[in-house]
């Protein structure tokens, strides 16, 4: 299946960067021994190209080249504004 990208949804956390912000995904992994859900969050840098994205906004991001050192996603769609 070649051709296929990866795709999130988060909570942009960060958009102090030109054309780039933070975006954090949770979820939700059963811990190994003790059986209760923790919530993991990663953070990932994506490119946003209009400067459009701001905290607390919900948006979809998804993989591509390599933009810069740490940044490999870029933004698709804002699903929800922030308030």
């Amino acid at each position: 299946m070649r051709g296929l990208k990866k795709t999130r949804t988060g909570v942009v956390v960060s958009n102090k960067m030109d054309k780039t912000v933070v975006v954090a995904t949770v979820r939700m992994t059963k811990h190994a021994l003790y059986k209760k859900y923790m919530k993991k969050r990663v953070r990932f840098k994506a490119h946003d190209e209009e400067n459009k994205c701001q905290i607390g906004d919900t948006v979809v991001i998804q993989e591509c080249r390599p933009l810069s050192k740490e940044k490999r996603w870029k933004v698709v769609e804002v699903l929800r504004r922030a308030v």
